[in-house]
């Protein structure tokens, strides 16, 4: 319990530290992290494996995730695709329904891929539809967020829910069935969160008061504009549907090539280049350090090293053992379903990693199953969407796509609490209680 309470006291005085004394993430983060080590008692040895091994993760996948998201991003803007997109979309489906758009899309993206790589790609249309529209940042962006963690969390392929469903022996068809319907469900609160709350939070796109307004003649088509986006998209799913445990696409070669081609980092890689393309004409200035890609990178180095602290800061936490020592004062309560809910919320409250909290809660939960009666086929499959419920929240200062969301939209760290975190406690509350009423009906 020293460990939960030197927990609780750091993340007090990280936010302190930024909030009340303006001090910038990465120090207050980096600073907090080495701090909590030293009190809990960590080696020298300890601490400094913590930090390179979660600063080095992130540079080795989401810092190349968002630096070539970043580019493409950029292309899009600097071009005029994003605004032909965000035209395309507000003339589909209206001014009024924007969030509900952003919504639904950050769900099916980040069904096949990461939540962070869905937030990157789909950055440049929730920022074009706020310019277009009178609708703040802050919302367009955490509809996308706050869609795309409901899926992650509960709907295979992502790998949180396949290692639960395997630990848990639960049949993967029904958890894709049930987990489908239970964060669709869950989209109608945080559809209404967003509308009625993280729309006050008045937050605009940065412009430069440089930059001309691009005529209609010089930009790219709506078919260009989608290829760098769709292109990743689809080779992350035939990656997805290669690698799927049925084996659909069979073995050898083919699924070797498709799981290459859409790996997150390659995938991404195509989608900058394919951005590359969206210029009527590519000057080879626009590639230089003080062209596009330079801009690109200057602005994409703060969100690299400020998740990298996070990472660090999860890293430490999950080294120190506190995974351990939440689900320990946890495990003897009886609470049925609840238990894998509260052990999982706790874990991602405390270390930040959706996957690392599913495969630990249902490590610890899968010897319970028949002590908590949740040994049915029906109940396995629910055990793991509650597990799913639980990880999705709170998604806070330990969590690299709270820091993704927060600097790409310029929020402040207590405007990311208000909108991002509240709002995947509202999604994990809300997927839960639809989990509690289908173990009433198929248990």
């Amino acid at each position: 319990m020293l460990a939960l309470a030197i927990l609780v006291l750091v993340l007090l005085l990280i936010l302190v530290a930024i909030i009340r004394y303006d001090t910038h993430p990465f120090l207050a983060l980096l600073g907090g992290a080495i701090c909590y080590g030293f009190l809990v008692g960590m080696e020298g040895k300890a601490i400094l494996a913590s930090i390179t091994e979660g600063f080095g993760a992130v540079m080795g996948n989401i810092g190349l995730l968002i630096l070539f998201g970043v580019i493409l991003g950029t292309f899009l803007e600097k071009t005029g695709g994003a605004m032909v997109i965000a035209e395309k979309v507000l003339a589909w489906v209206g001014e009024k329904s924007v969030n509900l758009s952003l919504l639904l899309s950050g769900w099916v993206l980040s069904i096949p891929i990461f939540g962070d790589s869905t937030i990157l790609m789909m950055n440049p249309i929730a920022k074009s539809l706020a310019t277009k529209s009178s609708i703040s940042y802050a919302a367009t962006l955490v509809a996308v967020s706050l869609g795309a963690m409901a899926s992650h969390s509960l709907i295979p392929p992502t790998p949180g829910p396949i290692a639960a469903a395997g630990i848990l022996g639960a049949n993967l068809g029904q958890v894709i069935l049930y987990g489908g319907v239970v964060s669709l469900i869950a989209l109608l609160p945080l559809h209404f969160f967003v509308q009625k709350w993280v729309t006050k939070i008045q937050v605009r796109p940065i412009t430069l008061a440089t930059d001309l307004p691009i005529s209609k003649a010089e930009r790219p088509s709506f078919f260009s504009s989608l290829l760098p986006i769709l292109v990743p998209l689809l080779l992350i799913f035939l990656a997805s549907l290669a690698t799927y445990p049925t084996k659909p696409l069979g073995e050898g070669t083919l699924p070797e090539i498709l799981s290459f081609l859409g790996s997150p980092i390659i995938a991404l890689l195509v989608g900058a280049l394919l951005s590359f393309t969206l210029p009527k004409k590519l000057d080879r200035k626009l590639l230089s350090s003080s062209g596009w890609v330079g801009e690109a990178l200057i602005y994409a180095a703060p969100v690299i090293f400020i998740t990298g602290a996070g990472a660090v800061f999860g890293k430490m936490l999950q080294n120190s053992g506190i995974g351990e020592v939440v689900a320990g004062s946890m495990q003897e309560a009886n609470w049925g379903i609840f238990l894998p809910f509260l052990l999982a919320f706790g874990l991602k409250c405390a270390q930040g990693s959706t996957t690392v909290a599913m495969i630990t809660t249902a490590s610890i939960v899968a010897p319970l199953l028949s002590a908590l009666g949740l040994d049915s086929e029906s109940m396995k499959v629910l055990t793991t969407l509650a597990i799913g419920s639980g990880a999705l929240a709170i998604s806070h200062a330990n969590d690299s796509a709270f820091w993704v969301v927060t600097q790409l939209s310029g929020m402040s760290t207590k405007q990311g609490n208000l909108s991002h975190s509240l709002g995947t406690l509202v999604a994990a509350t809300a997927s839960m209680t639809v989990v509690y009423l289908l173990s009433l009906v198929l248990n």
